[in-house]
């Protein structure tokens, strides 16, 4: 082979190796990385999912007609690859769809037989009904876990231990209750990390938290349910200042959303309120807010409503199930 013929050859090669070379950079954002903990939006809605029961309202009807407008109740997985564990974040009405979603994502060893633990623990925020239903479905009539690993602060912890149909999961060995106390951090691996924060809420059987989620070099905020940002001990602003990503209370997007109710008796911060609370925080702050926990009769489950568009022209969002966040460096996987 001659010279130029040497050289030519080379030089395709070397152009085919180059374009076939994916950046380092776009490695990151694409969400191609697999060997850093992340976090999986499971769930958007609020309690009682979309559609709601009984629901006659634009956004149900559409859900029921349009699967792919339907909602699950409001989880989160956090996956950790390096050691193949996942956890998840409240145990609602969905947990059967939610469980088969997390599959996909951290498939549990086949290896393994009997009825063993879903995930390698289970972090519950509150005792209302979206948000640990779905421990209903670990017991013998259903799925049967074989000491499936609970995490709650000791109110909560007292409230399943103490009534039925709860307490009959802990006596026959299906869940297994490890307290956690609030403020405190528990360790997952060495550089990942969750600690409870008590926030409040209407706390008629137990006490209602949200969960921080610190990883590598990123951190998330888990805080699905509070009753207004006044009644918070801490600032909205502040804390948003310390994480990378929040997932916060969207269950409401205004004032007089639910027709023959009083909306003080279920207090939430409205999302018009909490745009307008963080109108002066930098667009980088504003940023990190993602809106979660939607009840069926919020307009800003339909992206293309006024009131989504408004969250967008805030630079905020609102969150999609099966939306990641590596933990690992902050971002959104895509």
């Amino acid at each position: 082979m001659s010279q130029v013929a040497i050289r030519v050859l080379f030089g395709t090669l070397l152009l085919i190796h180059l374009a076939c070379s994916p950046d380092p950079e776009d490695a990151v954002t694409s969400g191609s990385r697999t060997d850093r903990p992340y976090a999986v939006v499971l769930g958007t809605a609020q309690d009682g999912g979309l559609p709601q029961i009984g629901c006659r309202a634009s956004l149900c009807l559409e859900a029921r007609r349009n699967p792919e407008r339907r909602r699950l109740v409001t989880s989160l997985l956090l996956v950790d690859p390096r050691t193949s564990k996942r956890w998840l974040f409240d145990a609602s009405p969905d947990l059967s769809d939610q469980v088969a979603r997390a599959d996909t994502l951290a498939p549990l060893d086949p290896a393994v037989s009997g009825r063993p633990p879903l995930f390698d623990g289970i972090f519950l925020t509150h005792a209302h009904v979206g948000h640990y239903a779905g421990l209903l479905q670990l017991g013998r009539e259903a799925y049967g876990a074989a000491q499936q690993v609970v995490h709650a602060t000791p109110r909560m912890s007292a409230f399943l231990r103490g009534h039925g149909p709860w307490s009959l999961l802990v006596d026959e060995g299906h869940i297994r209750i490890e307290t956690l106390e609030p403020g405190l951090e528990l360790s997952l691996a060495a550089d990942l990390r969750v600690r409870a924060i008590p926030v409040p809420h209407r706390d008629e059987f137990s006490d209602t938290v949200a969960f921080l989620i610190e990883g590598p070099t990123g951190s998330l905020l888990y805080l699905p349910d509070i009753d207004k940002w006044d009644r918070w001990d801490r600032p909205l602003e502040a804390v948003l200042s310390e994480v990378d990503v929040a997932l916060i209370d969207g269950t409401f997007y205004a004032e007089g959303e639910i027709p023959g109710r009083s909306m003080k008796d279920i207090p939430h911060p409205f999302i018009e309120e909490t745009i307008a609370r963080l109108a002066s925080a930098s667009s980088s702050v504003r940023a990190k807010v993602v809106f979660t926990h939607l009840n069926h009769s919020n307009p800003a489950s339909d992206p293309e409503t006024k009131a989504a568009a408004r969250v967008r022209a805030a630079g905020m969002s609102i969150a999609r199930e099966m939306q990641r966040f590596d933990l690992g460096s902050g971002r959104e996987r895509r």
